[in-house]
């Protein structure tokens, strides 16, 4: 049985940065459409500098979410490489 290749940090770092940033503008549409029904409040205090809501700030919430993306693709693939050969033998 030979070796599992290994994942690269590049593909999951920018699908992952993508899809959170995605989500974040989808959120923030989702907010302003249904004022009510808002989840702004979850995710400010993970956002430093972002509030509800301006162009400024929309653009660094995208910005944030990316690199939040890329922050648990920098952790998790490593792990992933580390762990997946040790867990086939």
């Amino acid at each position: 049985m030979s070796d599992p290749k290994p994942i690269r940090i590049y593909p999951v770092g920018m699908s992952l940065g993508i899809l959170l940033a995605f989500s974040f503008a989808l959120c923030v549409v989702f907010g302003l459409l249904f004022p009510v029904a808002t989840m702004y409040q979850a995710w400010l205090p993970l956002l430093p500098g972002v509030s509800w809501i301006s162009w400024p700030s929309f653009l660094l919430g995208l910005v944030e979410t990316f690199a939040y993306g890329w922050y648990i693709a920098v952790i998790v693939v490593p792990a992933l490489n580390f762990f997946a050969p040790r867990a086939t033998a």
